[in-house]
């Protein structure tokens, strides 16, 4: 008769020890960092392959933008800084007329200045000649400061174009981060505008476990404390994840009613999340569970 009830004592041991039964501190869902990516210009989208559920990798080409208008305005700009350019020639053409100029009156200056000296030549000859050498050359410094002038509105008309250019780069919407598109706002022939968002992606490397504790429970869990994380192998058994607690709230709450019975909705919890790394397992709104000690 002993025999018997060994035999029955030994499979209910077993069962009870296979996979996480009755032993996980807390329960609750998979959550993911979601970002919603917006356009940074403005125009009509002619390419947006990307489809809600697809995985994307970091810096992959998602959609693109049209940018006529904007090669049009660059251009303008080009023919504009040309034309403005040409100036400058004929301002160094003028330069050097000046400068012969000041040449052939400086001999002039010279020689009437010797004359002055041996009473050879008047008063009025050396200073005429002298006040003709000093407007020269007051000419002639006016004149490059145009060409400076000129230089300055080249510089602003680069900045125009470069301006232009990162416009046309954020045309093409690059994805931040390696994840799973979980929602597009906007489809291939609509216009985005800046601000505007284009879809929405959550990334999956790393995963959050948003768990409730009550308040008994609190004092022994910590921001940075490791936890193991389970989720549903099959239907008996349970997969081992290490789990980081990162967040602890301040603040009690009800507990939500898809995490607990019915009667244990009314009593007052807190919420943790937990970071875990993610072998693609590991789903959004997956139920989750987290042992502490």
């Amino acid at each position: 008769m002993r025999t018997k009830i060994y035999l029955l004592i030994i499979p209910v041991l077993l069962f009870a020890c296979n996979g996480n039964e009755n032993k996980s501190d807390a329960y609750g869902n998979f959550e993911a960092k979601e970002i919603i990516i917006s356009a940074e210009t403005q125009g009509k989208i002619i390419e947006f392959k990307a489809e809600e559920g697809q995985k994307l990798e970091k810096d992959q080409i998602v959609a693109t933008l049209d940018t006529i208008a904007l090669s049009i305005q660059k251009e303008q700009l080009l023919a504009q800084k040309q034309a403005v350019a040409s100036k400058i020639s004929n301002i160094n053409a003028q330069i050097a007329v000046q400068e012969e100029q000041k040449s052939i009156l400086s001999t002039e200056k010279n020689r009437i200045e010797k004359l002055f000296k041996d009473n050879a030549a008047t008063q009025q000859q050396f200073d005429d000649i002298t006040g003709k050498y000093d407007i020269l050359e007051k000419q002639i410094a006016v004149t490059k400061t145009q060409i400076a002038s000129i230089s300055k509105e080249i510089k602003v008309i680069d900045s125009q174009v470069k301006l232009i250019e990162e416009q046309k780069s954020r045309a093409i919407i690059k994805n931040p981060i390696d994840g799973v598109l979980l929602e597009k706002y906007l489809e291939e022939n609509e216009i985005a505008v800046p601000g505007k968002a284009l879809y929405k992606i959550a990334g999956m490397e790393e995963i959050e476990l948003r768990v409730y504790i009550s308040g008994s429970q609190l004092p022994n869990i910590q921001s940075g404390q490791k936890v193991k994380v389970y989720i549903d192998k099959d239907d008996e058994t349970n997969q081992e994840y290490e789990g980081v607690v990162f967040w602890i709230s301040d603040q009690a709450e009800f507990t939500p009613k898809i995490i607990q019975t019915k009667e244990e909705r009314v009593n007052m919890v807190y919420a943790v999340k937990i970071r875990v790394k993610n072998d693609g397992k590991i789903k959004i709104g997956m139920p989750g569970e987290v042992m502490f000690n």
